[in-house]
């Protein structure tokens, strides 16, 4: 039986339209998909992404934990507040999770965890905790809003507890501030401004009708994949998974190789890797008529093979547009078979847009 956040009956007044997803029953859509995309990029949208896993890490042994268990080095983090995006590894570098560490005191750190690795991202966690003793508390009490777009901070404002409305509003990209149990990050999957707010079940309703009040449109989870696919941000379980590592999913620059002498889980597997010829992440932008999905084969001319990892037409840039996991070598165009035919497609950097901004040559066109 799917579940349902505490926001479920406020999407079924809205209109929305209900699909599973990481066993949530979850909005897809509240009438227009392609207006919610546009409403973000735009003016502001807000999402309930309350299915996401929020967990609290207490101990004295919680840095060195951390430095151990994820990818990416928490020493970076040297304010109270500051955020970090990092992978979890298996031992063969594979990804277990992409997730987002909050630092609020030497013994103290947030993370936040998707909703589809629930189980086996809390089990991992507690295996590893073996020698550290860390305290693993899933807060199950929160619910998690995200507030996107270039008014959404002007939108929130007025509306934030006014204790945290001075901060809130100081906050630069990837820091949070909280009081109690309202946490306030300035962090989002959209590519645009704005924040993702943590609040207790109880409070998030009235929250949601304040939002709506002040002009803030509710956006489904089809826009929001639209939206992190312009932004070039992966979506774990399709761009990413325990068989792929960050080399070969454009997250290279997650991993921290310094200092030497830190032993993250699946290190040595990314330092074997390192050094031989790996599959690489690209853009890719279609020349010609058609869509890009998910599996669909990627030819590229002298070198070989890949796939599409994610694909979708983007409002944004009239066209489509995907993620592809292909062969290294130096190339600028390749074909995508689609129906049994064979399309051009235009190799670019990633992202595509990014705060409202076109960051590929629309000329290729």
């Amino acid at each position: 039986m799917s579940k349902k956040t505490a926001l479920y009956q406020k999407h079924l007044d809205a209109g929305a339209k209900l699909i599973d997803f990481g066993g949530w029953e979850m909005p897809v859509h509240y009438g227009s998909q392609l207006n919610e995309h546009h409403q973000v990029r735009q003016d502001a949208g807000i999402f309930d992404v309350s299915h996401m896993t929020i967990v609290d890490l207490v101990g004295e042994n919680i840095k060195p934990f951390l430095r151990f268990l994820l990818a990416n080095n928490i020493d970076k983090l040297k304010q109270t507040g500051k955020a970090l995006y990092t992978c979890m590894l298996n031992e063969q570098g594979g990804i277990i999770d992409d997730l987002i560490v909050y630092y609020q005191s030497n013994t103290q750190f947030r993370m936040v965890v998707n909703a589809a690795t629930h189980d086996k991202d809390l089990a991992w966690i507690q295996q590893q905790n073996t020698n550290f003793n860390v305290q693993i508390t899933e807060r199950t009490d929160l619910s998690m809003l995200a507030v996107q777009g270039p008014q959404a901070r002007e939108k929130v404002k007025s509306l934030l507890p006014e204790a945290l409305q001075t901060s809130a509003m100081a906050l630069k990209p990837f820091n949070a501030c909280w009081q109690a149990d309202v946490f306030i990050a300035r962090t989002g999957y959209t590519g645009e401004d704005g924040f993702e707010i943590m609040l207790p079940h109880e409070q998030v309703s009235d929250y949601w009708d304040k939002l709506l009040a002040a002009g803030v449109k509710p956006i489904g989870l089809g826009a929001r994949d639209s939206l992190r696919l312009e932004a070039g941000m992966n979506l774990y379980g399709t761009d990413m998974d325990e068989t792929k590592t960050p080399l070969e999913s454009g997250l290279t620059w997650t991993v921290a190789w310094q200092p030497d002498e830190r032993n993250f889980i699946g290190r040595q597997a990314l330092e074997n890797q390192k050094s031989t010829r790996h599959p690489v992440f690209h853009g890719l932008v279609l020349l010609d008529k058609g869509v890009l999905r998910g599996h669909q084969k990627v030819y590229v001319e002298n070198f070989g093979e890949g796939e599409i990892t994610s694909g979708s037409f983007s409002p944004t840039l009239n066209a489509a547009i995907g993620f592809s996991r292909l062969p290294a070598g130096d190339y600028q165009q390749v074909e995508v078979e689609i129906r049994n035919k064979r399309l051009r497609a235009k190799v670019v950097k990633l992202p595509f847009v990014r705060n409202g901004q076109v960051c590929v040559d629309l000329n290729i066109l």
